[in-house]
């Protein structure tokens, strides 16, 4: 019998919650299948079979288990069902009988629905009607509520005296639409992705700063040579890497918005590790382009992609999710107009892309449309003064306005590699 561990995530991590297990107690399963999906503070990762065989559960979806714990057991002498004489349902049957001393008493646990979840069941009627302590019930009667109204907290549904205190009387009369309500756990990433951000907004001297930028010149470039770039590359020629290279350049120029508190210290790199923010199936995950700086165009583009499908696939593990310097936050692709993204910290600076939309501009004195993005900076007042605030979002506005030039040296075929 082998005994599965929680292995450790990462540094620091001392343990993680059971998100989903993906099979079920009793299954067989096979070496390096994988078995439950799992929320530490960092990331959703999934967890493989050490061996093959039967496995047995030892923990309930939505357990916090410690690195090192015992999360399921697999019998590694157990036989795979075979397909030809023995069925599937038969193989279930040996291992009931093994278990059980007695066939018949066996059969009558089959067959007889188990008087605990009959119990329960009763339990869970009884108790969705609104049965209320007396000490709830007095409350209720003091508000002229009606038991049937209230939800209760207390065990098996039951109404306590603080969910009565707490009930509010229902303001004028339903209408005849639907007031239903659900409630589910925050997994472990989320609630420590709320964390984090109440711990920007307390502990940092937040501001944000605008401006706007012409992508006229960038959306030429891609209109012209996008094909080109793909079929050499095999990735498509994005916003990313116009955004992370103009990044970098600012950041080379303002090197205190590249930099973090350190207790009474400031911190400065002379890497740029790039955050990306990206939307993966548990929620926002800020996966880091290393060494950004020895990134060309295509290698921006490249490294987006493989981070982006890794997290969407929920591969994406805490090492490729720590660290960075700053952070590149796309909004735009949901639509957003105008936002203060919100620090990560312990970085000093986010950088927020939005949609493009075409708006009449004023160039050479006369009116004209061109497709404008307005972009946002929010940063650290601590350690970077609005006037290097300013001057980091400009540098970044000019070198998108001016791509030739600023960003490939007016060699477009070398700076994209065709």
């Amino acid at each position: 019998m082998l005994e599965m561990k929680v292995p450790s995530p990462g540094e620091s991590i001392t343990e993680v919650e059971i998100a989903q297990w993906l099979v079920e107690d009793g299954d067989y399963v096979e070496k390096d299948q994988a078995i439950a999906e799992v929320d530490s503070d960092k990331a959703t990762l999934e967890l493989p079979a050490e061996a093959s065989g039967v496995i047995t559960l030892k923990a309930e979806e939505g357990d916090a288990v410690a690195v090192g714990a015992i999360v399921c057991l697999i019998d590694t002498d157990a036989e795979k069902p075979g397909s030809d004489d023995q069925s599937t349902d038969t193989y279930i049957d040996e291992n009931e009988k093994k278990a059980s001393p007695s066939p018949d008493l066996d059969e009558q646990r089959i067959e007889t629905p188990n008087t605990e979840e009959k119990a329960d069941s009763l339990k869970e009627k009884t108790y969705a009607s609104g049965v209320a302590s007396p000490a709830a019930k007095k409350v209720l009667a003091e508000k002229n509520m009606d038991p049937a109204t209230v939800k209760g907290t207390g065990r098996d549904g039951r109404i306590t005296k603080d969910d009565a205190v707490n009930a509010k009387p229902s303001m004028g009369t339903p209408g005849t639409g639907t007031r239903g309500e659900s409630r589910k756990k925050l997994s472990m990433l989320r609630r420590k992705v709320a964390e984090r951000l109440v711990e920007a907004k307390n502990t940092t001297a937040m501001l944000t700063t605008f401006n706007e930028v012409n992508m006229q010149a960038i959306f030429d470039l891609r209109s012209e040579y996008k094909e080109d770039f793909k079929a050499k590359h095999g990735v498509s020629l994005g916003f990313m890497s116009f955004f992370t290279l103009a990044v970098v350049r600012a950041l080379e120029m303002y090197p205190s918005v590249n930099s973090m508190i350190d207790g009474k210290e400031m911190l400065t790199f002379d890497y740029k590790d790039i955050s990306i923010a990206v939307s993966g199936p548990k929620g926002l995950m800020v996966p880091v382009m290393r060494n950004a700086e020895n990134l060309s165009f295509r290698g921006v583009e490249s490294e987006v992609k493989r981070l982006a499908l890794r997290a969407r696939d929920g591969k994406i593990t805490v090492d490729e999710m720590t660290g960075g310097t700053f952070t590149i936050s796309n909004g735009g692709v949901f639509g957003s107009m105008l936002s203060t993204p919100i620090i990560n910290p312990p970085q000093s600076g986010i950088l927020g892309m939005h949609n493009i939309v075409e708006r009449p501009v004023v160039i050479d004195g006369g009116i004209v449309v061109a497709p404008i993005m307005f972009v946002a900076l929010s940063y650290d007042h601590r350690i970077i003064d609005g006037k290097e605030s300013v001057g980091f979002l400009v540098a970044v506005k000019e070198a998108l306005e001016d791509p030739i030039n600023i960003l490939m040296d007016g060699d477009i075929k070398k700076a994209l590699e065709l």
